[in-house]
């Protein structure tokens, strides 16, 4: 009975609603992580001057939420999943590379550049990637080859 319930699972969510809960859960987790034991918060300043660090956390948090519920829609419509997971890693390297022009946070062009490419540029590969690629059928051979 579980394994059958887990292949409608899997069949459900294909490659994209995959991703999708991997990368809503990890956002839901690290939001989760600055609420329940704040970080320090070098190169965020831009961030905390205009609320404090649990309401940004709570961003990751709704904005993983959103993106694990946009598993489970059909194919073609789990378009905002990718759009609320690509938000907080978008805003945290505008933050970080604004600190790092300031002068704030020395570091922050490099943590700016992790997050746009690790987040930002996977969630977009896998947002135009797919749910289903069949390769090209072979050509047939011709006789005496």
């Amino acid at each position: 009975m579980r394994c059958r319930a887990a292949r409608r699972l899997r069949k459900r969510l294909g490659r994209r609603g995959h991703f999708l809960v991997i990368i809503g859960g990890g956002k839901t987790s690290w939001g989760a992580g600055m609420i329940v034991d704040p970080p320090s918060t070098p190169g965020l300043s831009i961030l905390t001057s205009a609320a404090p660090l649990h309401c940004w956390a709570w961003l990751w948090i709704v904005a993983g939420a959103v993106t694990m519920a946009s598993a489970f829609v059909q194919v073609g419509r789990d378009g905002i999943g990718f759009i609320a997971a690509l938000v907080p890693p978008a805003v945290w390297a505008l933050a970080y590379a604004t600190a790092a022009l300031d002068g704030e946070f020395s570091r922050g062009i490099f943590v700016a550049v992790w997050y746009l490419t690790s987040h930002v540029g996977v969630i977009m590969w896998a947002a135009a990637t797919p749910e289903y690629s069949v390769p090209p059928p072979p050509r047939p051979r011709k006789e005496g080859t």
